[in-house]
C-alpha cells in the first residue's frame, strides 16, 4: 500500500514563508510526477505545482515567483517552499503523486493547513 504524508504547515504572517513535505511511502517502484494542489473553503481544489520525475515544473500564475516545488527522488519526497505569502493562500494543501508499484495509481495526501493571517 503507497502512502502519502504531508507536513510543514501552520499559522504564518502576511509576507512570510512556509516550506510543506510530502513523503511517499509503500511498495514503490517509481514516481512519475508528484503535485502539491490546494482547497480553500468554498473553492474547488486547485493545481499549485508539479514536477515531473526529470525535475520539469509547472505553476499557477498566481504562485509564480512566489512557491518553488522540488523534489528528492531519493527520499520519494516532494518539496514546496512558499515565500511572500499571502492571507488568499490560506487553503489545506495537498500532496498527489502518479506512482508506478505494479500498476500506476494516481495517489492523494491527507492535507496539511497553512493558514495567512496577522
Amino acid at each position: 500500500q503507497v502512502q502519502l504524508v504531508e507536513s510543514g504547515g501552520g499559522l504564518v504572517q502576511p509576507g512570510g514563508s512556509l516550506r510543506l513535505s510530502c513523503a511517499a511511502s509503500g511498495s514503490i517502484i517509481s514516481i512519475n510526477t508528484m503535485d502539491w494542489y490546494r482547497q480553500a473553503p468554498g473553492k474547488e481544489r486547485e493545481l499549485v505545482a508539479r514536477i515531473t520525475s526529470g525535475g520539469s515544473t509547472v505553476y499557477a500564475d498566481s504562485m509564480k515567483g512566489r512557491f518553488t516545488i522540488s523534489r528528492d527522488n531519493a527520499k520519494n519526497t516532494v518539496y514546496l517552499q512558499m515565500n511572500s505569502l499571502k492571507p488568499e493562500d490560506t487553503a489545506i494543501y495537498y500532496c498527489h503523486a502518479n506512482i508506478y508499484s505494479g500498476g500506476t495509481m494516481n495517489y492523494w495526501g491527507k492535507g496539511t493547513q497553512v493558514t495567512v493571517s496577522s
